[in-house]
């Protein structure tokens, strides 16, 4: 089977990892969309777990506080270097996840890994972390976070 520009372009726009490895994915399935995604989280899995014993020597504190001031979450997320603490990606993936604290109200970062991302029950904040792994190519973790209630 063929596969095309629009399924490649899908997929990455879907996933945000690069095109080659989008282009394998589908490649690998004969154009199956749903298996390539599958073929992809997979790959995100093991490109975390192989990035476990990394240095995080960088990374960002950043907060939310909800719009009625009431509520609100400052948040340290870790990665390996200051070129990824800059990236747009990085950064949303922070705002994510304090948006996320926020809401969800997790005791502890062991507690926040477990939970369904609040923007997509599907997945875990685990899974989240796997994929952005994946899509920068770095390791990063939440490192610690405080919620603060009037």
């Amino acid at each position: 089977m063929s596969i095309t520009a629009e399924q490649i372009k899908e997929l990455r726009e879907e996933t945000g990892v690069s095109v080659m490895k989008c282009k394998s994915a589908l490649e690998e399935t004969n154009g199956d969309m749903e298996q390539a995604r599958a073929i992809l989280k997979e790959q995100g899995a093991k490109a975390a777990a192989k990035k476990a014993d990394r240095e995080l020597n960088a990374g960002i504190i950043t907060s939310y506080v909800h719009a009625n001031s009431q509520v609100g979450v400052l948040l340290k997320l870790s990665c390996e270097t200051d070129y990824v603490a800059k990236n747009s990606d990085f950064i949303g993936l922070g705002d994510d996840i304090a948006l996320h604290i926020t809401a969800m109200m997790p005791a502890s970062v062991e507690e926040l890994m477990e939970q369904p991302f609040v923007k997509n029950p599907e997945i875990t904040i685990t899974k989240l972390l796997e994929e952005k792994t994946f899509k920068i190519g770095e390791r990063m973790e939440v490192s610690d976070f405080t919620r603060y209630e009037v």
